[in-house]
């Protein structure tokens, strides 16, 4: 296993030997790890000496390695999604697909060779993208990946097919398909996943694929509310899914908490509530041509009206001048009311009787990765990140890696994070990180221990 750094490598650190032991004997599940984003240092290094494209291709992926092997630095979750081209490049064909993904299994799932005799974890969920390149089909990319998971006994390893924001209406369709059919025919393929760059993409567009993802009898896990431009609409819409399974859920707002989840909030939770963050920043400022809808609002969301006006005041790129003609607010007043109709017909569906939000039933299990979430600076710190919430609402959560292979970490390091003391962890007892630990477990979709 490559030696992890950042975080998690501070808070390791920071632990009695004892501590360390424990974390080490934990059964526990790798539910959130993206196959491109897992491979070891060592095997890039080995794929690269076998790349020979165009010198420009090369200079690329040779950048790309060395910011790898030095640390990458993060400015922003968009710069983690620039690393991946010359990772595709380097695994665009069958068998160096083949060969990443056993590098990836043995990685977590044999001894790591660090003293332990026991496995990063006891159970992985490894997710990939199929992809079409010139020298495979997304079915053959697929089957060798699962010709690779299953080596492996079915309590140990398993696959979920991911669908990327970026992709069109008919590739997700693709995607979506080609898991069903490979499930039907006895592959190893536990369930579909959202994922991408979060600033991208419509959602509301992939319903129709994830619901029949899930009536196929697929899990369902999406990426959302991961950063500050996801908005409220995209959220509702993956929420409308009822996935069985969320990744990070950074940003979900307390309203969409309190309307979807079977949570009950306790005294002095994190999250405080939606409505006062709205009016403490929207107090100060009034807009011409401001007024509320002509039909009720919602209760949980009297405050978001306001809110989606300035969205688009702050969002348009027209000129103050523009900005100051009578046709600017009509136009604005008129996407306030077109958004808030939206968010009151997913409430109708989310309040009916069948629903299992309705019937306090609904807790999905939230994946939290989090040397992710500070490296690619979606938190600003573990005191602020979003575990507090849902350890202090008895929610289910799973801690996860993400992507190793950037952010230099384990799962014996992202659970260090539990346990050590703050400011390097958040300093849980050993029963609550066990408890933790059994929740993931409990999470798959597999169900590693029935």
């Amino acid at each position: 296993m490559s030696e992890i750094m950042g975080p998690a490598a501070a808070a390791l650190a920071s632990l009695r030997p004892g501590d360390v032991i424990f974390l080490q004997s934990l059964p526990k599940a790798e539910l959130h790890a993206h196959l491109n984003g897992s491979i070891p240092i060592k095997t890039i290094m080995e794929l690269a000496q076998q790349y020979s494209p165009s010198s420009a291709q090369t200079t690329e992926v040779a950048g790309t390695i060395e910011k790898l092997m030095s640390g990458v630095i993060l400015n922003e979750i968009s710069d983690f999604f620039s690393l991946f081209p010359a990772i595709y490049a380097l695994t665009s064909t069958p068998e160096a697909v083949a060969t990443v993904t056993r590098a990836v299994l043995q990685s977590f799932l044999n001894p790591t060779g660090d003293g332990a005799e026991s496995p990063q974890c006891a159970y992985l969920e490894l997710r990939t993208t199929p992809r079409a390149t010139t020298h495979m089909t997304r079915e053959r990319c697929l089957t060798a990946v699962l010709d690779e998971i299953e080596m492996y006994p079915a309590t140990q390893a398993a696959l979920i097919v991911s669908v990327d924001r970026r992709m069109s209406d008919f590739d997700v369709e693709e995607c979506v398909s080609l898991a069903i059919e490979m499930k039907n025919r006895g592959r190893r393929i536990v369930g579909i996943d959202v994922c991408g760059d979060p600033r991208s993409g419509d959602m509301q567009s992939f319903t129709q694929h994830l619901s029949r993802a899930k009536g196929a009898g697929l899990g369902l896990t999406v990426h959302i509310a991961e950063c500050t431009v996801n908005t409220t609409e995209d959220s509702l819409a993956l929420l409308s899914c009822h996935p069985d399974r969320l990744g990070h859920a950074t940003h979900l707002s307390d309203e969409l908490k309190a309307l979807f989840f079977a949570d009950i909030p306790q005294p002095e939770a994190e999250c405080g509530s939606l409505s006062k963050c709205a009016t403490s920043t929207t107090n100060h400022h009034t807009f011409p041509g401001l007024r509320d809808p002509s039909y009720p609002l919602h209760p949980r969301f009297q405050n978001l009206k306001e809110g989606y006006f300035l969205r688009f005041v702050s969002d348009s790129t027209e000129s103050e001048e523009a900005k100051a003609q009578m046709s600017f607010w009509a136009n604005a007043e008129k996407f306030e009311r077109v958004a808030i109709k939206d968010i009151e017909e997913m409430i109708k569906q989310a309040e009916s009787p069948n629903n299992a939000r309705a019937n306090r039933q609904y807790k999905p299990c939230v994946e939290i990765c989090l040397s992710s979430n500070l490296l690619t600076k979606t938190v600003t710190s573990l005191d602020a990140h979003h575990i507090h919430y849902y350890l202090k609402n008895d929610h289910p959560i799973v801690i996860c890696t993400d992507d190793t292979l950037p952010f230099r970490t384990s799962c014996l390091g992202e659970y260090s994070l539990l346990l050590a003391q703050p400011p390097l962890g958040l300093g849980l007892r050993r029963d609550d990180v066990a408890r933790i630990a059994r929740m993931g477990m409990d999470a798959a979709f597999l169900r590693p221990r029935d």
